[in-house]
């Protein structure tokens, strides 16, 4: 086959596929406001449900859904005829799927939704479907053409169904304040698990946090240095606060501007006011951080600005993370 044909057929579908998102985004209106209420309002989970590729679409919108900070669970209709519908509690909300409105297993789940009393958000290509009907909110599609040459293969229609369940999940998603700690916190495995690593979980504390007092003579202050191995130390105030850094560099420029190891304290040596970094932040953003400021270790403080660990550039390289 002609390469160039290839190419022409493949970016017909990938624009057939375009004109329908622009379809549904023109479609979106206060349907889908009552849709991110009902979900915000909801005390119990989101469970979405869909047969055939609404079903394959229906179980990425959960997946979504339950990583970002909104309970979400996936339910077979077949199965939840036969006794998988114990899964839906009253405080619950139903997303049901079907492009045509009329897949007979989604609708024969309806009068059960509705006796259960709990809110359903339909997602069709027909307004005046029979999963419509049975809605209390209604979120319309609109796409008036498959991108399948036959019109039979669910494609643009599929692909406009996963593009509004994103949008219902990223909305909310801002909307309950959802943070990158939480990302982490569902995300514990592989490489994303890995980038959304805290500073806790790497950072070094207790007796090997190097630490001496502004008023500490530098002849102890590089007794610390060179037995803790991090390349710097910690200086802080009578009060336990942080208030400089000294780090081999430092201690280099010390001695180079005629600095007297005898005689001088950790304050004559020290970086005043010291970039530092939260325990409960991303262990990515201290390396950020680090690349920033070209420095390869932060002091981790607490809310008091006492030092409480440090933590290493070797130690986010170990660990996988990278920017």
């Amino acid at each position: 086959m002609n390469p160039e044909e290839v190419l022409r057929r493949a970016r017909r579908v990938i624009e057939e596929e375009i004109r329908g998102l622009e379809g549904l985004k023109e479609s979106l209106g206060d349907s889908f406001v009552r849709a991110v209420d009902l979900i915000l309002d909801c005390g119990g989970k989101v469970v979405v449900t869909g047969i055939g590729k609404s079903g394959h679409i229906a179980r990425k919108i959960a997946s979504t859904l339950a990583s970002t900070g909104t309970p979400a669970h996936f339910l077979h209709p077949s199965e939840a005829l036969h006794g998988d519908l114990g899964v839906i509690d009253s405080q619950d909300v139903v997303i049901a799927i079907s492009n045509s409105g009329e897949s007979a297993e989604v609708v024969a789940l309806m009068p059960y939704i509705k006796m259960l009393g709990v809110p359903l958000i339909a997602i069709t290509n027909r307004k005046g479907s029979t999963l419509a009907k049975y809605s209390d909110v209604h979120l319309f599609l609109n796409v008036e053409r498959e991108a399948c040459p036959l019109q039979l293969a669910p494609t643009t229609s599929s692909t406009a169904t996963l593009v509004l369940g994103d949008a219902l999940a990223m909305t909310l998603l801002e909307l309950r304040g959802f943070t990158e700690r939480d990302f982490a916190l569902r995300h514990p495995a592989g490489t994303l698990g890995r980038k959304l690593r805290l500073v806790r979980d790497l950072y070094h504390t207790g007796d090997e946090l190097p630490l001496v007092r502004e008023d500490t003579p530098m002849r102890e202050v590089v007794l610390e240095m060179t037995s803790k191995g991090f390349g710097a130390t910690a200086v802080v105030d009578s009060e336990g606060r942080l208030v400089g850094i000294i780090t081999d560099g430092d201690l280099r420029r010390f001695v180079k501007r005629g600095g007297d190891l005898n005689r001088s304290l950790a304050r004559d040596a020290m970086t005043p006011s010291p970039k530092t970094a939260k325990a409960d932040e991303m262990a990515l953003e201290a390396l950020r951080r680090m690349e920033e400021h070209k420095i390869t270790v932060l002091i981790v403080v607490d809310d008091e600005g006492k030092p409480e660990g440090i933590i290493h550039l070797h130690d986010i390289l170990r660990a996988e993370i990278n920017l």
